[in-house]
């Protein structure tokens, strides 16, 4: 049974129920990988917003992180990569295995090269929610909005509303992505 016990306040059950089933009726008709990401991208924002979203899938033994859902396209494409850097963000997310939360540019500065990009899309607080399958980090969630936005109880409701949708997102993904690459 999930624990709804984050969701308080602003976000009632029954809305977080409804929401939950709306995603599970996307997911159940989604035809490709991008209609998969954009469900959770859905899901993503009836629970505490983004200005940006975007999933990146890691490859460690390639050393790369790729871009595979962007709600920017034209500012993130999908067809970008990144270099796997072991910093603090990598310790964070890849070693401790859990969200790494920056509230201000200057802390988005710090692990970010792109910072003023994200920042000139009026984003300046981020939220990265690992994916963990098969003991394996295989994608972050990206979450980017205005400077301070993501506070503890909201990092909370994020990581208990998404980390279960983003699993399974990940797995639909790969798995729609093998059979029509073959």
């Amino acid at each position: 049974m999930q624990d709804h016990s984050a969701f308080t306040g602003d976000t009632n059950l029954a809305d977080f129920d409804k929401t939950n089933s709306k995603f599970d009726q996307e997911i159940a008709l989604a035809g490709d990988s991008t209609a998969v990401w954009k469900s959770l991208e859905t899901l993503s924002s009836s629970l505490e917003g983004h200005k940006l979203f975007t999933v990146m899938t890691v490859d460690m033994e390639e050393g790369l992180a790729r871009r595979v859902y962007s709600s920017h396209p034209v500012q993130y494409p999908v067809t970008g990569t990144k270099p796997i850097h072991r910093d603090a963000w990598f310790d964070i997310v890849h070693g401790e295995r859990r969200s790494f939360v920056a509230n201000t540019i200057n802390d988005i500065a710090r692990v970010f090269p792109d910072f003023k990009l994200i920042q000139s899309l009026g984003c300046e607080s981020v939220v990265n929610l690992p994916v963990v399958l098969r003991n394996e980090l295989v994608a972050t969630i990206n979450l980017l909005h205005v400077a301070e936005h993501y506070s503890p109880m909201q990092v909370a409701k994020i990581e208990t509303g998404l980390s279960l949708p983003a699993k399974l997102c990940c797995a639909l993904a790969l798995l729609m992505d093998v059979r029509r690459n073959g």
